[in-house]
């Protein structure tokens, strides 16, 4: 059994006139992330974790921001690339653990639902994706709410 660890992290700031996505869910709040993609940093947490674990980079030397092509990409849509490499290499997810850090707005009510769109992202159950959200109680620029960040850990497992 070959067991590989791989840890991700992601912070936008938030911007008025944008959708919020996180874990690939729309989450009702007056300005969303911004970034070259959706910049939902749950996803792309999550991707750069899977994406250490193999020993690949990150998110931006596999999709550039230079590159028109992912103006606007759907991070789940990156996120389930992400994870067809790791499949391609023989790897199945044994779990993630992902953390939404934001002052605003409260995440609590659509933490499962983000949950079950990444995990469908993967292809795999739900039970093996964990995601919490946590507020930094006012602290730096996070409290302020001038961004979002997101942190993420894996475990994968090939034979």
């Amino acid at each position: 059994m070959k067991l590989r660890i791989g840890q991700g992290f992601d912070f936008h700031p938030l911007e008025a006139g944008r959708r919020l996505v996180l874990g690939g869910v729309e989450v009702p709040h007056d300005r969303g992330l911004r970034g070259h993609s959706d910049a939902d940093v749950a996803a792309h947490a999550l991707a750069n974790a899977i994406l250490g674990a193999l020993g690949e980079g990150d998110l931006g030397r596999h999709f550039p921001d230079q590159d028109p092509q992912n103006q606007d990409a759907h991070s789940l849509k990156l996120l389930a690339t992400v994870w067809r490499l790791a499949a391609s290499r023989g790897f199945r997810l044994v779990n993630a653990d992902v953390t939404i850090m934001a002052q605003h707005p409260r995440l609590a009510p659509f933490v499962e639902e983000m949950r079950h769109a990444m995990a469908g992202a993967l292809g795999v159950e739900a039970q093996c994706v964990n995601v919490k959200a946590s507020s930094p109680e006012g602290l730096g620029a996070l409290g302020r709410s001038e961004g979002m960040t997101a942190a993420a850990v894996v475990l994968l497992e090939a034979d």
